[in-house]
């Protein structure tokens, strides 16, 4: 038996702004409000409005916060300061990616726990499994929370028309107790569009005021809503991996290429270390497999699954693939095999249904905005 969707706080508001909705991790979210590339585009040049409440927030508090956390997780984060964040990652003890989080510390003893909405669940049953011996407590605040972005470059002139927060302050990667058009807030300056931007974590019930003021404050601005369809296709441009995607259980850290993530140094033990030490290692050594841009000599869209191509073999898997709206053409994230992981490298396509269409291998990202 199904069971219905989870709706947020700002679900009626979205169907009065004739929203196209979709099941997403279990939740009914705004795919798109009208064009999905105007969207992306009012992103990339002006701002754009995000209901992202289907995340998942799980706060640890307690002396051993910090400890606990570093063992649970691959960063240090006792190193992270008050009022900072940091992504990290949570790993079986095979080393397999369980999610990749954002953990902000909100106080000396308190941190929040930011993971995929597919993947809360597991994860805050992991966290629960592995407090035990440290004085911290896991709680599950997802009910908590509404989260609401702003991102884009003009999204520090929208932030400071309604609030008087020291946004100039504010770092990338950091977040500050607020109020934001008269509503309590986290404002945490981070997102996933590749964008400058802000993230809002409120109160649900003060949820529809907070995005009916942000829309006016924004209109002088372009600000438009937008869903979870541009989202994509902006942290695609940006390089950003996406859980499911470039991040599963079959992979470490060091295979999807961010093995900076994880922290040998910290003091003490922690989940997953043997194992990602060996993938570490293996990664210096001999990378099966790395993950590349591809970017389209033709039209047609890879989608995620399609092999990759070279020489009549199959030498690696889309991960991900769309129309990208800033360059023109289709591109796509992949993993391909080491020697054919070089910019530049001729002779690789994607196959599309029977037909090989040549693609030209790129560095990541494929988009990188001006500072």
């Amino acid at each position: 038996m199904s069971t219905a969707p989870r709706l947020t706080a700002l679900d009626a508001l979205h169907r009065s702004l004739g929203a196209t909705m979709t099941d997403f991790a279990g939740w009914d979210m705004p795919l798109r409000y009208a064009s999905e590339r105007d969207e992306h585009h009012a992103v990339r040049t002006r701002a754009g409005l995000f209901d992202l409440s289907h995340m998942g927030e799980i706060t640890v508090t307690g002396p051993e916060a910090a400890a606990f956390l570093s063992y649970a997780l691959v960063g240090n984060i006792a190193t992270v300061g008050n009022g900072r964040a940091r992504y990290t990652m949570i790993v079986q003890e095979d080393g397999g990616i369980v999610d990749d989080l954002i953990v902000y510390r909100l106080g000396e003893t308190e941190y929040m726990v930011v993971a995929n909405a597919g993947n809360a669940q597991i994860v805050l049953d992991a966290l629960t499994g592995r407090v035990g011996g440290f004085d911290a407590e896991v709680r599950d605040d997802r009910d908590a929370y509404a989260l609401l972005a702003v991102q884009g470059p003009e999204s520090p002139a929208i932030m400071k028309a309604v609030t008087d927060a020291d946004l100039d302050g504010l770092k990338y990667y950091a977040g500050l107790p607020g109020t934001v058009a008269g509503v309590p807030a986290l404002i945490a300056r981070t997102g996933y569009t590749g964008e400058d931007g802000f993230e809002l974590f409120v109160a649900p019930e003060h949820a529809e005021q907070l995005w009916r003021v942000l829309t006016e404050a924004g209109a002088p601005h372009g600000l438009i809503p937008c869903g979870l369809s541009c989202r994509d296709t902006l942290r695609l441009e940006a390089g950003m991996p996406l859980y499911g995607h470039e991040l599963t259980t079959a992979l470490t850290p060091f295979d999807a290429g961010l093995g900076r993530v994880v922290k040998f140094e910290k003091e003490g033990d922690f989940v997953g270390r043997e194992a990602l030490r060996a993938a570490a290692e293996r990664a210096e050594t001999a990378p099966p497999r790395k993950l590349v841009g591809l970017i389209a000599e033709g039209r047609r869209v890879p989608r995620a699954g399609f092999p990759v191509v070279a020489d009549g073999k199959v030498i690696g898997e889309v991960t991900s693939g769309a129309p990208s709206p800033t360059l023109g053409k289709p591109i796509a994230m992949a993993y391909v095999d080491a020697a054919f992981a070089a910019p530049g490298t001729e002779g690789v396509g994607v196959d599309i249904r029977g037909t090989h269409e040549p693609y030209e291998v790129v560095a990541l990202p494929f988009y990188k905005r001006q500072k």
